[in-house]
């Protein structure tokens, strides 16, 4: 499939920024096109939900398969490699863009070399660091959708800061609302029991406290959630009354992935919730990384065709993601690179993407 070419950086504002460089009605309602919108930001919550359905229950995603001594399923190797390729992705914009690199030299130089020293020097905060990447995982692919859906709200011309915060809020209540209600609360909280072998058997305990509270916490869910949805519909309302251009591509999106999350992360009624939730998000970036980053790597490379740039860049980070999937976790000081790679990539999207900025 052909995909829609960006512009290049030098005439194209990154995505995060909203400056007004074009009036608003010159601005397109998509971000990179239709096509390339469409294909990897828009569809992919039903393309991955229509996925993980189909490869329920079939011996791609249930029979065991040996590899390098890891024994893994072909779906579970798959959604794994991606996973981590996608973490490892955002040191192209990081490291490989000098523009941004230079902003913030010793977080991209000093803090890698600290972090993976202070997690391989120390068993408790290599259990502790474990359970933070589970849980940052969570809000960081929250927040990714945030920033699509606002900037699809900016594009139709609207204020930076009008909805913003419901918007906020709406989408952790997507993402979190589901694991902590739904089906796949233990599977989540089952990383504190790395913290039994490290002699913290109280941490370690989170998981069967969760599972006995687990009642308590749907309920509340369900509760707190569906007076929020009330609210958020209500003040979406007012804002459209107010002069507010309904973005429909927002608006999809956030029906999408709020709908996959409840229904995979809620219900995990065919089993498939971590590959497709992993599988849209991780599409999702790459996708971005690449839109933002594609052109300047194939000019600092001196490649001719973009095509060349595009194979350099998903066979680097896959190459990287099937590595991590298959790696030991025995071999220490490497697993405490993954985890170090974990960690930088929701940080480093915090502030290289503005997603924490009142900016979209």
């Amino acid at each position: 499939m052909a995909l829609a070419q960006p512009r290049p950086p030098e005439t194209q504002p990154p995505v995060e920024s909203v400056r007004e460089a074009a009036p608003v009605s010159a601005r397109s309602s998509y971000i990179i096109g239709p096509t390339y919108d469409w294909a990897f930001f828009l569809l992919p919550p039903l393309l991955a939900l229509g996925l993980g359905i189909a490869i329920s229950g079939t011996h791609f995603s249930d029979t065991p398969v040996q590899f390098f001594g890891q024994e893994k399923t072909w779906a579970g190797l798959m959604v794994g490699s991606i996973i981590h390729a996608h973490l490892v992705a955002v040191f192209f914009r990081s490291h490989g863009n000098p523009a941004i690199f230079r902003l913030h030299p010793l977080r991209f130089v000093l803090v890698p070399v600290l972090a993976w020293a202070v997690i391989r020097g120390s068993a408790v905060v290599a259990a502790a660091t474990t359970v933070l990447a589970t849980f940052w995982d969570v809000w960081h692919s929250g927040l990714q959708t945030f920033g699509l859906a606002r900037i699809y709200d900016r594009n139709q011309g609207n204020p930076p800061a009008a909805g913003r915060r419901l918007d906020y809020w709406l989408n952790h209540l997507l993402y979190v609302g589901p694991i902590l209600a739904g089906a796949t609360m233990l599977d989540h909280f089952s990383s504190f029991e790395s913290f039994e072998a490290v002699g913290m058997p109280w941490l370690a305990s989170v998981p069967a406290r969760m599972t006995a509270t687990h009642r308590a916490w749907t309920m509340g869910v369900v509760a707190v959630g569906g007076t929020f949805l009330v609210f958020y519909v209500a003040a979406s309302v007012h804002l459209v009354r107010k002069g507010h251009h309904l973005s429909f591509h927002k608006v999809f999106l956030l029906v999408t992935t709020g709908a996959c999350s409840i229904y995979s992360w809620g219900f995990n009624t065919w089993g498939e919730a971590f590959f497709i939730m992993n599988l849209l998000h991780a599409i999702q970036y790459l996708a971005l990384v690449w839109a933002m980053e594609g052109e300047r790597l194939r000019e600092r490379l001196r490649l001719k065709w973009r095509g060349l740039a595009l194979a350099l860049f998903l066979g680097t980070v896959l190459t990287y993601g099937v590595w991590a999937e298959l790696m030991d976790s025995d071999l220490e000081s490497l697993w405490s690179l993954t985890l170090v790679v974990s960690l930088l990539h929701f940080w480093y999207d915090g502030f290289i993407w503005s997603v924490a900025r009142k900016q979209v």
